[in-house]
């Protein structure tokens, strides 16, 4: 693999704030356009930008497909887990009122943050996974 000392130092530069950018999106998401799904697309995508330039060895180093697989079967965990707890707690599957008993709406913004931090986990969970599939074919 070549070293390219521009794309490298941009890299650097810029991949701490495609991840800040992909939190941001990820808890502003109940507040205005965003949450889980694009902040995993961002996340994903800073990390693929990571591997890209250093190579598919260090990018499975940093993010070893072990945790990879935790990562996509924690965001589905999270998020089928919040639907069973309003069930537990007398709501209906997903039903994020019952999770706050004095202050419904409190619920409704922890339900939604739950939910959408699965999400965003499952989906740089998976993006990752298959571009490890795609990019490790060759060899």
């Amino acid at each position: 693999m070549k070293h390219y000392t521009i794309p490298r130092v941009v890299t650097k530069l810029l991949l701490p704030l495609i991840l800040l950018f992909a939190l941001y999106v990820q808890f502003h998401g109940d507040y205005g356009p965003g949450g889980g799904f694009q902040a995993g697309v961002i996340f994903g995508a800073g990390f693929i930008l990571y591997a890209l330039i250093y190579g598919l060895d260090k990018a499975r180093r940093l993010m070893p497909p072990q945790v990879l697989r935790v990562g996509v079967s924690l965001g589905v965990l999270i998020y089928a887990g919040v639907g069973l707890l309003g069930l537990l707690l007398g709501g209906q599957y997903l039903d994020y009122n019952v999770l706050d008993s004095h202050d419904p709406a409190h619920g409704q913004h922890l339900g939604i943050l739950l939910v959408e931090l699965g999400v965003g986990i499952t989906v740089s969970s998976v993006m990752v996974t298959i571009f490890y599939a795609f990019a490790g074919r060759g060899r």
